[in-house]
């Protein structure tokens, strides 16, 4: 198990930090070497399996990266075997997160990730969404310089109205 094999888990990866690793963009090399780090267990964080496929669907989908060299990326995560990589979704947690997002009207996702930190007894979400910093209960940390995700998401809005 995730924290037996790292003895704590600090924190848990939201999708939102995979997906700039997937393609070229502002934050790819930030993502890159976060989640280098994260792998390797030179930061005790857990990226939830279920946030790869949904990096794939993201990045494929909504940003229209190209499919083989998002699943060359992630593939290549998941390869590792890395211990970082949470792979259980038991039904009890399914069923604290949709209790979460109920409680606190926001995504089931969401909910997901704060029900699986607080089953970590971590108190951390790696994320760039700022809605989770409005739950009291953990605490929201961008892991990037704050520049670089203002230009990565500059980047973002011209490549969706490009992709229009």
């Amino acid at each position: 198990m995730l924290s037996e094999s790292l003895g704590y888990v600090d924190g848990v990866v939201d999708v939102s930090i995979l997906v700039p690793a997937c393609f070229d963009n502002p934050l790819k090399e930030h993502a890159v070497k976060f989640l280098g780090e994260v792998l390797a267990l030179r930061r005790k964080a857990a990226i939830p399996v279920t946030a790869v496929l949904g990096a794939y669907h993201i990045a494929t989908r909504y940003l229209r990266a190209p499919r083989r060299a998002v699943k060359k990326v992630l593939v290549g995560m998941l390869e590792t075997r890395s211990p970082a990589l949470y792979p259980q979704v038991p039904p009890p947690l399914a069923t604290e997160a949709l209790d979460i997002a109920t409680t606190y009207n926001v995504e089931s996702w969401d909910g997901y990730l704060i029900a699986l930190t607080q089953s970590l007894r971590a108190k951390t979400i790696y994320t760039l969404d700022k809605e989770l910093g409005e739950v009291r209960e953990v605490v929201a940390v961008n892991p990037f310089p704050q520049q670089k995700v203002n230009e990565y998401h500059q980047y973002l809005r011209t490549l969706l109205k490009a992709n229009q």
